[in-house]
């Protein structure tokens, strides 16, 4: 090698240092590869490589080759890319100096950064655009980088392009393909589990696996205006774990309304991000996802702040939080309808079961008592003068006393009148037995004519309407309460309306107050129900039930 010329030696080295770096598959690996071959082929003491970010502003990375680790953190931050970094940014053409501090572009270097002179810069270009730029300071000997380091740096540089894409391309692919294994494991257990909070919970663990996020959190919507988080996954979010934020104030809840997934480089600048819950989980960054089934969105997924230095998510996290979100959507949906007919078929049983009871009670207990009742007759007519008559009159009282709390019961329990007569008739009876029992005034009205509703909504809206008197003895102090019946083109509504206290619905959990039987038996004929009330101006609510 000392026998050939040093140009054509340098050349071999070029070719050495070349097939180096083409056959190294991992960025990180080929960049600090690049850096050493740099240094060697020009004699330079020092040597970087720095990869420009997403803006094309500033340096991202900053690769570098002659300083130890101690001396690395006596330097402090790495640079961004001012001074004379920056000139090759903007220029994105080679630049040599015989001394960076003469040139007035520079702006010097940190306490504690070692003595550069001589300087050689050379871009690396993908395809007419700059990717990063190779940087060579103090030339052995103090001399200057020649036109031939240049030339060789450039040449370097332009093999490097082909490495660092296919290196990039190759990470790609391989990321992909992790991804596309764990959404194939993700779909199979999906597929396999039914039970909605393990389903959930399972949906919010893999995600974060996936995506490498400190946070995952999935939120269902609960009434009209609320979200609840039903699972979360990540250090610090467990206590969110159940808690509920407003549909209206938060992020999640404008995700869920537009249906359209969103990307956040910075939550405290996005006005609508739920600043409590952002505080609580010291989230930067993050990705809102909604769940789509059938054409609805029946949830939303958001993911905070991935893993690194940097904790922004990129176009492919985005993608894959939306195809996982796809899935997951088809398995949550399948999940709650399974559930939703699983309690459904409990509620028809447990009606079944009332009606069965309700008939015995009246047919073969009732029937008893009143046998009882008139056999008790004769023998209290026979009995008139005798001092045993007193204690037959009291027997006969607790008799009636007991035929009247069945026959209550009975009633309580499914009224005969709603299966034989329907609901009209049924409603009736209800109210005028409420305004006795609670000494509330009762208006009820119908306009449902004469054409009876199917047996599943009449039932429906009968217990619905039984609830909410319930509700209103128990907590409205109500002296008025009306309640009507309506048919629309295609739904059949009943609303209930009390003068009592009111309430806040925002505060007031709906399990407390029977709202969430409500809604719950109203899902199972796919209605709805809507609450209006104000502290003290009473309540107003509303079931409407499809009738097509």
């Amino acid at each position: 090698m000392d026998a050939l010329p040093v140009t054509e030696g340098r050349l071999r080295a070029l070719f050495a240092a070349g097939v180096a770096v083409t056959s190294e598959l991992s960025l990180d690996a080929l960049l600090h590869r690049l850096v050493e071959a740099a240094a060697e082929l020009t004699g330079a003491r020092y040597a970087a490589l720095g990869v420009i970010g997403t803006t094309g502003l500033e340096l991202e990375q900053f690769v570098t080759h002659g300083i130890d680790d101690a001396l690395r953190a006596e330097i402090g931050a790495l640079p961004h890319g001012r001074g004379i970094l920056g000139v090759l940014i903007r220029d994105a053409k080679p630049l040599r100096l015989h001394d960076l501090a003469d040139d007035p572009r520079s702006v010097g270097f940190p306490p504690g950064h070692p003595p550069m002179r001589s300087f050689l810069g050379v871009p690396i270009l993908l395809r007419g655009v700059a990717y990063g730029n190779l940087y060579l300071t103090e030339k052995q000997h103090g001399e200057d980088f020649t036109d031939e380091d240049e030339e060789l740096v450039t040449l370097l540089a332009g093999q490097a392009a082909v490495a660092i894409e296919n290196a990039r391309l190759y990470e790609a692919s391989t990321r992909w393909s992790r991804q596309l294994q764990s959404l194939q494991e993700v779909g199979n257990a999906l597929a396999t589990e039914t039970d909605l909070e393990k389903l959930l919970d399972l949906v919010v663990r893999r995600l974060r696996e996936l995506l490498e996020a400190r946070v995952v959190a999935l939120a269902l919507p609960v009434g009209n205006d609320e979200l609840r988080f039903a699972a979360v996954a990540g250090a610090g979010a467990e206590e969110l774990l159940g808690a509920t934020i407003s549909r209206s104030g938060s992020k999640s809840g404008a995700v869920l309304e537009r249906r359209r997934s969103e990307r956040i480089d910075s939550v405290l600048d996005d006005p609508e991000v739920h600043q409590e819950v952002s505080r609580q989980l010291a989230a930067r960054t993050g990705m809102w996802v909604p769940l789509i089934a059938r054409d609805q969105a029946i949830g939303v997924l958001e993911i905070l702040d991935k893993d690194g230095p940097d904790p922004r998510f990129d176009h492919d996290d985005f993608r894959m939080a939306e195809t996982f979100a796809a899935r997951a959507a088809v398995a949550v949906e399948l999940s709650q309808r399974v559930a939703r007919d699983a309690v459904r078929r409990v509620v028809q049983a447990q009606e079944l079961e009332r009606q069965r009871l309700a008939r015995e009670l009246h047919d073969e207990t009732g029937q008893a008592l009143t046998s009882i009742l008139l056999g008790l007759k004769p023998l209290e007519d026979a009995l008139a003068d005798h001092p045993a008559r007193a204690d037959l009159a009291r027997l006969r009282e607790q008799v009636v006393s007991a035929l009247q709390d069945v026959r209550r019961l009975a009633v309580e329990l499914r009224p005969a009148v709603l299966d034989d007569f329907g609901l009209v008739p049924a409603l009736e009876r209800l109210t005028d037995a409420f305004a006795e029992q609670s000494d509330v005034r009762v208006d009820f009205h119908s306009a449902l004519g004469e054409k009876r509703l199917p047996s599943e909504v009449e039932t429906t809206l009968y217990r619905v309407v039984q609830e909410s008197l319930t509700n209103i003895v128990k907590h409205a102090n109500a002296q008025h309460v009306s309640v009507s019946l309506a048919r629309r083109a295609t739904t059949a509504a009943a609303v209930i309306e009390d003068d009592g206290d009111g309430f806040d619905p925002r505060a007031v959990r709906e399990e407390g107050v029977g709202l969430l039987g409500m809604r719950e038996r109203l899902s199972f004929v796919d209605g709805r129900l809507e609450i209006e009330s104000r502290p003290g101006v009473g309540t107003t609510i509303v079931a409407e039930v499809p009738l097509g």
